[in-house]
């Protein structure tokens, strides 16, 4: 079981380094190891597997060689060489990164990586055999044999998301193309609950998500894993995670979901944080973005070169809990003023005088006075917020999800002219709602455990 600190990637499967940051400038997969003949005259083989100038190529995790065939292990520390299983893996990889950019042929496949013609026919033939890929012969367009694009298969496994959210459970499936194939959600106050209790009750909801039927998300399809998000602060080792803080779901504090939720869920877990998985549905926005989400309270995650960058320990995105008012009201973080106290759907609905998010919404549509002196005093401080961030980080993209993207048109203008009056450098280039419409956490908790598979591919194989 992980935690998205070891491995958080993008929608499209770009591989995170060990804080959670994507590989490469801008989160750009590594090229193919080994795929042509270097200045040595060392040519790869038909998988792809190539030695360097030492004959040593990829170790079992795929980690790149140094100029001595040596792995580059975290920070860049040299660890032992490298074998051909993993240049198989991680070419694999790489053509179904690929692919999850739409069907196309094994020629268009091998210009599109740099591999050979050869090497991809020999990776992606056993998953076409086992039913994870499929095969569409296209119409002849031309002399010659028409191509034969390469998709995933309509019945290709999935993974699936499950948020634990205050009061009630959130889930979904999503296929190998990033498509979310159903969504379910289940009324359950979770605030007085154990950690046992939540995860019994979240366990049995996957599970009735991957035994499939019409009515759920599954469709029967195969269960690559379970991605959790969590309303908690997370930190420690990805392995044994720590609930650090559960203002919201008490019963939670102090727990390890690595042992608290060892079997209950589909597959392997992946626990995360519910912004932090927010956060990772995004990527394809923006390379360098801010989200924040606000529900009961207000969460945020920072996407960094195209992957959600969680700090040190874990408390990166801390959004809700960033200071507008030093002797505002007091927040459950122990402090007073926090963004939270302003923005979140309780404080925002307690000030307004309303009950709910449509009486919100119609009070504010009739002009009443509270409601919209309510939501631009929301506005105001998240405003004030976001531009302690982004004076801090210089991100220029703003994604606001949650209860923020569907009052979206009300906030924007007092959250614009905190950010245009604060921003020391210049302001974000953009402020946009989430596209996701409350999907997000759910999409980045499945996309979790989509971007594990890719970086150990032989998942996708039918079991024996």
């Amino acid at each position: 079981m992980t935690t998205p600190g070891s491995a958080a990637a993008g929608p499209r499967g770009r591989a995170a380094d060990s804080h959670g940051q994507a590989a490469g400038p801008r989160g750009q997969a590594a090229g193919p190891r080994g795929q042509a003949a270097d200045s040595h005259g060392q040519a790869a083989d038909s998988h792809g597997q190539a030695a360097d100038s030492h004959g040593q190529s990829a170790d079992s995790h795929g980690q790149s060689a140094d100029s001595h065939g040596r792995a580059a292990g975290p920070r860049g520390q040299a660890a032992g060489p490298v074998g051909p299983a993993a240049l198989r893996r991680h070419n694999l990889g790489l053509l179904l990164a690929a692919l999850r950019e739409g069907p196309a042929s094994r020629a268009a496949l091998a210009a599109r990586t740099g591999l050979t013609r050869a090497t991809v026919a020999s990776l992606l033939d056993p998953l076409v055999a086992d039913g994870v890929l499929a095969e569409v012969t296209a119409a002849p367009s031309g002399v010659g044999r028409p191509a034969r694009p390469v998709s995933f298969a309509p019945g290709s496994p999935v993974a699936l998301g499950i948020s634990v959210e205050v009061d009630g459970l959130v889930g979904c499936a999503v296929g190998l193309d990033g498509r979310l194939t159903g969504l379910r959600r289940l009324p359950r106050d979770h605030r007085d609950l154990s950690a046992e209790a939540v995860a019994a009750g979240a366990g049995e909801f996957a599970a009735a998500l991957a035994a499939g039927g019409r009515a759920t998300a599954g469709a029967g399809r195969r269960v690559l894993g379970t991605g959790l998000a969590l309303p908690v602060l997370l930190s420690g080792p990805a392995m044994d995670p720590l609930v650090v803080r559960a203002p919201n779901l008490p019963g939670l504090t102090g727990a390890r979901p690595a042992a608290a939720f060892t079997g209950a869920f589909p597959g392997p877990l992946v626990v995360g944080n519910e912004a932090t998985f927010g956060a990772l549905a995004h990527t394809d926005v923006a390379p360098d973005l801010v989200y924040v989400s606000a529900d009961v309270g207000i969460g945020g995650g920072l996407v960094v070169d195209g992957g959600v960058w969680r700090g040190a320990r874990g408390f990166a995105g801390e959004i809700g809990h960033v200071v507008v008012d030093r002797e505002g009201p007091p927040c459950g973080c122990g402090g007073r003023g926090c963004v939270e106290q302003y923005a979140g759907r309780t404080a925002l609905l307690r000030a307004a005088g309303t009950s709910d998010l449509d009486a919100l919404e119609r009070a504010l549509t009739s002009g009443d006075p509270r409601a919209r002196d309510a939501v631009h005093r929301a506005g105001s401080a998240l405003g004030v917020g976001l531009a302690s961030v982004v004076n801090v980080v210089d991100l220029p993209v703003v994604v606001l999800g949650g209860t923020l993207a569907r009052l979206v048109d009300h906030l924007l203008p007092a959250v614009r002219e905190e950010l245009t009056q604060r921003c020391m450098g210049h302001p974000p280039d953009r402020v946009v709602a989430s596209r996701h419409h409350g999907t997000a956490t759910v999409r980045g908790a499945a996309e979790a455990v989509l971007a594990e598979v890719l970086t150990d591919p032989d998942r996708l194989r039918t079991p024996a």
